[in-house]
């Protein structure tokens, strides 16, 4: 699922909600068919978060990034999944490196690493490719592309359009804090989507 939407229409605060960050002041939030009002520690089990900021410890090595992050979530067989997701991300080169030392587009794959590194449901991706070069956007792609044939539902929230419909299933526009359009990404292309982007964008 693709979010797009201009600056302020609450596409963060919705990530933030639906991955149990933040409170909603009113409604549920329900994913895999658990209230999260009821079970929010066994719901944040099934849950992966990647954003702007990377979560990572700069002396770190990637290695010990996702040693000290398996063994908050109880990851079985922790090891071997660590060596399992570094080559899902294409840094089982680097591993043993300081993160410090990676640039911006290792260290967003080693979040992504990170991330899925307890095998959550549900992943949130909140505009994982700021600050990224034209070479690390690839790379990510090809990262994601990868993860999405996983049965792993995914949630991604950018402002690059060939990216999002690409990349996804079903695409969403969101203006001022509510769901303004929503689609299958099959039954629309770039150009068109461009359009009915600005229709609902200068319209609200």
């Amino acid at each position: 699922m693709a979010v797009l939407g201009p600056n302020g229409a609450g596409k963060t605060t919705l990530l933030k909600v639906l991955s149990l960050l933040v409170k909603p002041t009113r409604g549920q939030v329900v994913i895999n068919g658990v209230n999260a009002g009821e079970n929010p520690l066994r719901l944040r089990r099934d849950i992966g978060v990647v954003s702007h900021n990377t979560f990572l410890y700069g002396n770190l090595t990637a290695y010990e990034n996702l040693l000290f992050y398996g063994r908050l979530y109880d990851v079985t067989n922790l090891r071997e999944r660590i060596h399992q997701v570094i080559r899902e991300v294409g840094l089982q080169y680097a591993l043993a490196d300081p993160v410090r030392t990676f640039s911006r587009g290792m260290q967003q794959r080693l979040a992504i690493a990170r991330a899925i590194l307890h095998d959550p449901t549900v992943l949130f991706l909140d505009e994982p490719y700021t600050g990224l070069d034209q070479h690390a956007m690839e790379i990510l792609n090809d990262v994601l592309k990868g993860l999405r044939n996983q049965r792993r539902t995914i949630f991604l929230i950018t402002h690059n359009f060939d990216q999002g419909l690409e990349l996804s299933d079903q695409v969403i526009i969101m203006v001022k804090g509510r769901l303004a359009y929503h689609a299958r990404t099959a039954d629309i292309n770039v150009r068109d989507f461009k359009r009915i982007y600005l229709q609902h964008v200068e319209g609200a």
